[in-house]
């Protein structure tokens, strides 16, 4: 049983170098609170309302809700003695990691040098996706543009509920062309263009999310039974509360896969990336070089193009990005073919297989690419998994947390 953080806010704020005053609104700071699983959520709604608080939203996944407090006065610290509360943090902004996109314009059909560089086309005629399910946590998915359109299942606005799951941002809809773009004879083509894409629009036209946004996103791909789950973005603080949602969905074995982060720095492998049992994608460019943004570190799983990736975008367009943003579909994509291939396998012996089958870069550390570069060529030919991914066996890299609830 986790004890409550009564000395958070003094704490670990006050180490991540946020004072309480700095973090509020109009109305209150955003914060989770995470209760016992005894008490139901609606009943905890009263709990937040009788020190003056407002519910944002339920967050079932992790049995939280997010809510904003009032700064002044005792509220908080009298919400942090209540015996049902497990947790209390900061309901913090995360963001997409992505660098400028630059303008192009692209009439036939051409295979990404990513795509190419992992092997992805030599395997379509064994494996392209079909029947995965794939979400996209993201800013959105223009779903009407004619490279993915036919491939795009369904739409979820976590961020803005009843509004359509758009892309004001583009980011978003650059990740899922880099997935599933159409191989058709125009545009460019995704490494799984026959994978079936879920729009999650846990980000404004900024690129901006809470943390509560991430996890209500993760909830609905639970719920909805996605079996991959893309997360180009990341934050330097952690989150237990997004720690715990995680745990949940590499437990009911989803493939939860992650960017790295762009710090360009040792030991810089960004949340939710840095948890147990994520694949953390770090970059390389067209020279199997490490790119001089990406984040590494030990909990780097593998590497995946990542400079100058050409993909869709919003209105019918197109546009080269840079980023792990960008690496981190190409391996959300390998996951889809390994899963089309054999979709009676777990989530963790799909990534075994991953890390198994990934091609060691010369030059480049452990630290740098993890396994290597993500290798989908390995499909192709009719191979199947070898005994070892089948079985599943302990990635130590790759651990599930305990849980925190009780």
């Amino acid at each position: 049983m986790w004890p409550v953080l009564l000395a958070y806010y003094a704490g670990v704020v006050a180490m991540a170098g946020v004072s309480l005053s700095r973090l509020g609104s109009d109305y209150g700071s955003r914060k989770i609170i995470m209760f016992r699983k005894h008490r139901p959520l609606s009943s905890c709604h009263e709990t937040v309302l009788k020190k003056g608080g407002r519910v944002v939203r339920e967050l079932p996944l992790v049995h939280a809700l997010a809510v904003r407090i009032p700064e002044r006065g005792q509220s908080l610290a009298e919400l942090g003695l209540h015996p049902d509360v497990l947790l209390i943090e900061d309901d913090f902004q995360v963001q997409t990691v992505a660098m400028p996109a630059a303008r192009l314009r692209q009439g036939e059909q051409v295979v990404p040098w990513g795509v190419e560089r992992i092997g992805a086309p030599q395997v379509w005629e064994e494996t392209a996706g079909e029947k995965v399910k794939v979400a996209v946590l993201d800013t959105g998915i223009d779903a009407g543009h004619p490279d993915l359109k036919a491939n795009i299942r369904g739409t979820q606005n976590i961020k803005f509920p009843g509004w359509e799951a758009g892309d004001g941002n583009g980011h978003g809809t650059h990740v899922a062309g880099i997935i599933a773009a159409l191989n058709n004879n125009f545009g460019v083509v995704g490494v799984a263009p026959r994978a079936e894409i879920y729009a999650v629009k846990i980000f404004n036209r900024r690129g901006n999310g809470y943390i509560s946004d991430i996890i209500a996103g993760l909830d609905w791909a639970l719920q909805n039974k996605m079996q991959v789950v893309n997360m180009s973005f990341g934050t330097t603080r952690p989150s237990q509360a997004l720690e715990e949602a995680v745990r949940r969905c590499v437990q009911a074995g989803m493939v939860l896969v992650a960017a790295a982060g762009n710090e360009g720095k040792e030991n810089s492998v960004m949340y939710p990336a840095r948890y147990p049992g994520v694949i953390a994608v770090s970059a390389i460019d067209r020279k199997n070089n490490l790119a001089s943004f990406s984040s590494r570190g030990p909990e780097v799983t593998v590497a995946a193009p990542g400079v100058d990736i050409l993909s869709t975008y919003p209105g019918g367009k197109y546009r080269a990005m840079s980023g792990t943003s960008m690496a981190c579909p190409h391996v959300a994509g390998v996951a889809a073919l390994v899963l089309s291939r054999d979709g009676h396998i777990s989530g963790r012996q799909v990534v075994k297989t991953i890390t198994s089958t990934a091609t060691r870069l010369p030059g480049l550390t452990p630290e740098e690419q993890g396994s290597g570069l993500v290798n989908a060529s390995f499909l192709a030919g009719g191979n199947r998994f070898n005994d070892e991914a089948r079985e599943g066996p302990a990635v130590t890299s790759l651990s599930v947390i305990p849980s925190m609830t009780s």
